[in-house]
Formats: C-alpha cells, sequence, structure tokens
C-alpha cells in the first residue's frame, strides 16, 4: 500500500485532479465528510488529510511514503525528503514586503524588524545577505506588522498582490518561486521503488503532455 500526505484545502483539490487523470480514485474525498483517512484503488493506496505544515513531517517518519505540499513549506520545514516533482499549481511568489520608501535605502538598519509565518526562511535569506534581523513570528495577518509598526517589512506569500496594495505595501525584494511539490520518504523510495514510480511517472508524463 501506498499512503499519500494530502495538505487540506486548495492544494488537496488541484492535487486530486491530477491523480484522478492518472487512474487513481479520488471520489470518496471530494465530498464534505470529516474522516482524515481513505483508502481507494482496491486498498493499494490510502489518503490521510493533513494540515499543510504537517505534511513533510508525516512523510519524514514514514507514515506517508508520498507528500503533496507548498515549496514554502518544505522550505520552513527543511526535513530530510526526496522532492520529486513541481506540479505546477499553486504558484506563487515569497518575498520581502513593506513601504515603499525602503526601495531606496534597502534593508540595512542593524535593527529592523521582519514579521513573518517563515522564521526559518526568514532567517536563512536575511543571514545569506549577512543582514542582522530580528524576526517576530506571526500567525495571522504579517501586513499589519509595518502598518502598526510592529515590524519595518515582512516576508510572506504574495500570488496576485492585491492585498500589499490595499494596505499599501510593494514587494521590496523577490525570495524565490513557489508551487506545489511532490516529495518522497527516503526509505519508501527503496522499498516501494515501482509502486511510487509508477504515480511519479503518471503525473511527470501528464504534465509534459499538458
Amino acid at each position: 500500500m501506498i499512503t499519500i500526505a494530502l495538505a487540506k484545502g486548495r492544494l488537496a483539490d488541484h492535487a486530486l485532479d491530477l491523480l484522478e487523470k492518472i487512474g487513481i480514485d479520488c471520489k470518496q474525498l471530494r465530498g464534505k465528510s470529516r474522516k482524515l483517512i481513505f483508502t481507494t484503488n482496491n486498498d493499494s493506496i490510502r489518503f490521510i488529510m493533513v494540515k499543510p505544515s504537517d505534511v513533510p513531517a508525516y512523510v519524514e517518519y514514514g507514515t506517508a511514503d508520498i507528500g503533496i505540499a507548498g515549496k514554502d513549506t518544505l522550505l520552513e520545514e527543511a526535513r530530510p525528503l526526496y522532492e520529486m516533482l513541481d506540479l505546477k499549481f499553486g504558484a506563487c511568489r515569497l518575498a520581502v514586503a513593506g513601504f515603499a520608501n525602503r526601495k531606496a535605502s534597502g534593508i540595512t538598519n542593524t535593527q529592523t524588524r521582519v514579521a513573518t509565518k517563515y522564521p526559518n526562511i526568514t532567517r536563512n535569506y536575511f543571514a545569506s545577505k549577512g543582514e542582522n534581523v530580528e524576526i517576530i513570528k506571526l500567525n495571522g495577518s504579517v501586513e499589519l506588522g509595518p502598518l502598526t509598526g510592529l515590524s519595518d517589512v515582512i516576508v510572506d506569500i504574495v500570488e496576485s498582490g492585491r492585498t500589499l496594495v490595499e494596505n499599501g505595501l510593494v514587494v521590496l525584494e523577490e525570495i524565490c518561486p513557489i508551487s506545489a511539490r511532490l516529495v518522497v520518504n527516503q526509505v519508501s523510495l527503496k522499498t516501494k521503488h515501482n509502486e511510487i514510480k509508477r504515480i511519479i511517472n503518471g503525473l511527470k508524463d501528464l504534465l509534459e503532455g499538458e
């Protein structure tokens, strides 16, 4: 049996669309059930529905053989997984944002405060630039950081950029592009190689065809 960890929400919906196209029965997962575990394809495939940030943990420890999560989650968790495919959906970017007048001077204040949901990514990014920042971990609307004076800038996911514009903020620096990725447990890739490669190759052919 192959176990696939899916992040609840939009990523799961897009992932199910792809998985159905390669012959995996996902009908049970389409309803409004509160179930968290589903078995399908004659008991050969099991799905577990988890919080997006938990996907890497389930895959690392082998509870799931395969996981589908955003690149931002994978970077933040930094767990030892094999990233096998860019699934090409959920595209956005991770960026530093703030008030436009910071563009000219850059982010050089030694006491710059950064509000973010991604403390590890933020720490690594600014360290790579040799910049000293104070990181403030937030779980809600990080845009409030600069607006209230809690932080100088933010690090967050940017899709259309509309939220930034409506709050008078702009992208100051782009960190990296983000999209949904398929990851695999390192041991599972060896012990269940044929079953996993069948899924990966099916998705790869589908994506290349599209």
